[in-house]
C-alpha cells in the first residue's frame, strides 16, 4: 500500500493486481486527478494518504477521497448521503450504498464545467461534519459478515470497491465468506480475495480473462 499521495499518481494505491504497472487504473485520469486535487486543495482540506489513496480531511474528521477506477475519475464524500445534491450531480458506487456518494468525470472538460458545484458541495460536506450529523444506516438486504463489516469499517476504498461490483459478484464473495465457520477463517479469506475485490474482480471470474476483457489483454 503507498503511504505517499505522490506515490499514488506515480504506482497507484497498490493494493490491486494492477497497482505499480502500466495497467494501473491511475495512469488513465492522470489529468483529471491532477485537475480533482488542485480543486479539493483550493477549498483548504488537508491532504493526507489513507488506505493508499489521497484523502482529505477537516480538522482530522474524513470528507472525502479522490481516486482512479477503471471507467472514471472520481470524487467520494464519506456521508455524501446527507449532501443536499439538489443538482442531481452525485453517483451511488452502487445500489446498496447508504452513505458513499461520488462525482464520477471522464475529462477534465467535464470537471472544469462544474468546478463551482464541486466546491459547494464540498463545502457543505465540511458543513456535515461541523454538526456532527451522521448516516442513519438501514439493514443491509443481503447479510454481510460481521468480518467484513469491520473491515469495511476500517477500509473505505475497500468498501466502495464491493459496493462497485455487480450484485451477483457481491453475493459470490459473502457466501464464500459466510461458509467458512471460524472467524479467524472468514479474516484470512477476506484479506485474500481483497486485490481482488479493489480490481472490479468476482470470486470467480478467471483473472487474465478479466484484464483481456478490461482491453488490458
Amino acid at each position: 500500500m503507498n503511504k505517499s499521495v505522490e506515490n499514488y499518481f506515480i504506482n497507484g494505491c497498490g493494493r490491486c493486481p494492477l497497482g505499480g504497472t502500466a495497467d494501473c487504473k491511475v495512469h488513465s485520469w492522470m489529468a483529471e486527478l491532477e485537475l480533482l486535487r488542485k480543486i479539493v486543495l483550493d477549498c483548504g482540506l488537508t491532504e493526507e494518504s489513507k488506505w493508499g489513496v489521497p484523502c482529505y480531511t477537516y480538522r482530522n474528521k474524513n470528507i472525502l477521497m479522490v481516486s482512479a477506477f477503471k471507467n472514471y475519475s472520481c470524487i467520494s464524500f464519506f456521508k455524501g448521503a446527507l449532501l443536499n445534491d439538489s443538482k442531481k450531480l452525485l453517483d451511488k458506487p452502487g445500489p446498496n450504498s447508504q452513505a458513499t456518494r461520488f462525482f464520477k468525470f471522464k475529462s477534465t472538460d467535464e470537471i472544469q464545467t462544474v468546478e463551482n458545484d464541486i466546491k459547494a458541495y464540498i463545502f457543505e460536506a465540511v458543513e456535515v461534519e461541523k454538526a456532527g450529523i451522521k448516516v442513519a444506516f438501514k439493514t443491509n438486504p443481503e447479510p454481510v459478515p460481521e468480518e467484513l463489516e469491520a473491515k469495511f469499517a476500517e477500509d473505505p476504498i475497500l468498501k466502495t470497491a464491493f459496493e462497485a461490483l455487480t450484485p451477483g459478484r457481491q453475493r459470490g464473495y459473502i457466501l464464500f465468506f459466510s461458509q467458512a465457520k471460524q472467524s479467524k477463517t472468514i479474516q484470512s479469506r477476506i484479506e485474500k480475495c481483497t486485490p481482488m475485490i479493489l480490481a472490479g474482480i468476482g470470486l470467480h471470474d478467471n483473472y487474465k480473462s478479466k484484464k483481456k476483457e478490461q482491453g488490458h489483454g
